[in-house]
């Protein structure tokens, strides 16, 4: 086996056809990441479960830094309960074969760059199960300007606090250092709870939970939540003028209703990229569980 093998993580990602890393991540335009930041995670949800997509949330996280978003390129790292063939086989061979130095938790934090999100499965281990402290995670900000998912724990959690750059989410906190565990993919398939992560999606981090957005779908979510948001400014602003009332507003418009908010687009906002003629066919989910159209 190798770590971060380019050819298995391009035969990983067919559906993604634009730019890739050199290791061979998709490359989500820089462009598309800046727009995801506006994006909610109810708004990006719905349009990967319209797609079929039902397993890309993971909630009930330790969020270190609440008010803000985290949204980036995902890295990965798995981790296994440690057993000792495994174990000394992999780092010898990581050390021998790979020229990979120090502990399988630094080989995955060496492999990042600017605007990546290390997303790492340590099957929910937290005692002894801290990926991270105040030197990694500071060495994960400075190489990601981003942050860190961990599936598992953290220590030193009162310094990451303290930390630019850094956003944290993780499954709770303990004093002891990592042990008995293994790396056993970097950059493969990683599961996340109830979600898996592939390398190269853009990990959308909020108070909400973190959901893992297939690459070849982010631009689709990005363009579904600003049309999303330009409807809810029509919809909050009618309802505060008591032009329509809530029912009206949480169900599928009315022609009427559809007539009216093209009307008040003429005098609003719009960005070019949107693009309306994808919003008809597209749906979306009310608060009531309805299928909007």
């Amino acid at each position: 086996m190798k770590f971060g093998c380019r050819e298995d993580i391009i035969q990983m990602t067919p559906l993604w056809t634009g730019e890739r890393f050199e290791d061979g991540r998709p490359r989500v335009p820089d462009d598309i990441l800046r727009r995801m930041e506006n994006v909610t995670t109810e708004e990006a949800w719905s349009v990967l479960w319209r797609e079929g997509y039902h397993f890309q949330f993971e909630g009930n996280w330790h969020c270190l830094n609440p008010g803000e978003k985290l949204v980036g390129r995902a890295v990965t790292g798995v981790f296994v309960p440690q057993r000792p063939d495994l174990h000394n086989a992999l780092m010898e061979y990581g050390h021998n074969e790979e020229g990979r130095i120090g502990a399988m938790n630094s080989w995955v934090i060496e492999t990042l760059q600017e605007d990546d999100v290390i997303v790492i499965d340590l099957f929910g281990k937290v005692y002894e199960g801290t990926y991270s402290g105040a030197n990694l995670s500071t060495a994960i900000a400075t190489r990601t300007k981003r942050g860190q998912v961990i599936f598992g724990g953290i220590r030193d959690a009162e310094q990451i606090l303290e930390i630019p750059n850094l956003v944290t989410f993780c499954k709770g906190m303990d004093p002891t250092p990592i042990r008995n565990v293994t790396l056993v993919g970097l950059n493969t398939p990683c599961r996340v709870g109830e979600a898996t992560c592939m390398p190269g999606d853009v990990v959308l981090g909020t108070y909400t939970g973190v959901l893992f957005i297939p690459p070849h779908l982010a631009e689709a979510v990005v363009e579904h939540s600003e049309r999303t948001h330009l409807r809810e400014r029509f919809s909050h602003q009618r309802l505060r003028e008591g032009v329509y009332n809530s029912s009206q507003m949480d169900t599928k418009w009315t022609e009427e209703i559809e007539a009216d908010f093209a009307e008040w687009l003429k005098t609003h906002s719009l960005d070019d990229k949107i693009d309306w003629d994808k919003s008809s066919s597209e749906g979306a989910v009310s608060e009531e569980g309805t299928l909007l159209g």
